[in-house]
């Protein structure tokens, strides 16, 4: 049997978690061949996500390679996928969740609380911008993109005072920095996706299927559902201050989901919270419905979001 061709991204942390699923369709019998490939949005680090088209571009000639036969499967940071999934494309499998919150990575030691006034701290992400300057508007927010290590070394060497990064980016590349403070998700509520990889296939495979299939973890798979749900009803880009976090509570005959969503101006001053919960096989339904909810607040207005897609 010919080995499943397995495409990823070429960064340290994108092979990390594609060789995660290596092993795992590995452990299963099959033969895997990883091929790393550099995207559109990989070659332009250097331009801010907006400028350049959206996260879309990490993931678009994966996906443009898979619909085309060249690999057979692809392995992205859920995160890093546009609402909508191209026609022919699904993802067939959601690998159980790492920690999906939010770390501060300072070059002394200091939570966001303990910042000096006026700190600097980076970050590219929206989402991040706006919470932290829900909490303490008197920072300065600088765009910072690259790779974890990248960024890392931009700390380092100054002037920045902090950086925001993934709690499980840094665990799946072995990484703990000496001055970390892990934000409370409750607060700094994690974007869509965050500490997912998930598995994309043709729709056609039968064969990839199957061996994918095995690797899905049910209960992320169930608030994976959910948050895009939210994230396609409200009509959101990656240049959108918004972010949504489900969990699964209780025991298997008693167990809920309960979910957590946030929108906010890009200034922080104005930051909309909602939260709902429901039974699993509800999990769409749960994350439509927090998107009403907040479209119902003001939503729209507040983060700027396209009127055609969310007046339905």
């Amino acid at each position: 049997m010919t080995a499943l061709r397995l495409g990823t991204r070429s960064s340290a942390l994108a092979l990390a978690q594609a060789r995660s699923v290596a092993d795992g369709l590995r452990a299963d019998g099959a033969d895997v061949e990883l091929v790393s490939m550099k995207t559109e949005g990989d070659r332009r680090l250097g331009a801010t996500l907006a400028d350049i088209g959206g996260k879309g571009l990490f993931v678009r000639e994966i996906e443009e390679a898979l619909a085309a036969g060249t690999i057979d499967l692809a392995v992205h940071s859920l995160k890093d996928l546009p609402a909508e999934v191209p026609d022919g494309l699904e993802l067939a499998a959601f690998l159980e969740r790492a920690d999906a919150r939010d770390v501060l990575v300072s070059r002394a030691p200091a939570g966001l609380d303990d910042l000096p006034p006026g700190a600097l701290v980076g970050t590219a992400s929206s989402r991040r911008r706006a919470l932290v300057l829900a909490t303490r508007p008197d920072v300065r927010i600088e765009v910072l993109r690259g790779n974890v290590d990248t960024r890392l070394r931009k700390l380092a060497a100054g002037p920045l005072d902090a950086i925001i990064l993934a709690a499980a980016g840094l665990a799946r590349l072995g990484l703990r920095p000496d001055h970390m403070t892990v934000l409370p998700s409750d607060v700094f509520v994690p974007a869509v996706g965050q500490g997912i990889v998930t598995v994309e296939i043709r729709r056609d495979d039968d064969r990839t299927r199957r061996a994918v299939t095995r690797l899905d973890h049910h209960l992320t798979h169930v608030c994976a559902r959910a948050e895009r749900a939210y994230l396609r009803r409200l009509g959101a880009s990656c240049t959108t201050p918004m972010a949504a976090h489900a969990v699964v509570d209780g025991t298997p005959a008693s167990a809920r989901l309960r979910m957590a969503a946030v929108v906010a101006s890009e200034d922080g001053r104005k930051v909309l919270r909602a939260e709902a919960a429901g039974a699993l096989d509800e999990a769409e339904a749960v994350g439509r419905g927090l998107a009403e909810t907040l479209l119902g607040q003001g939503a729209a207005a507040v983060a700027g979001l396209d009127p055609d897609r969310w007046a339905r």
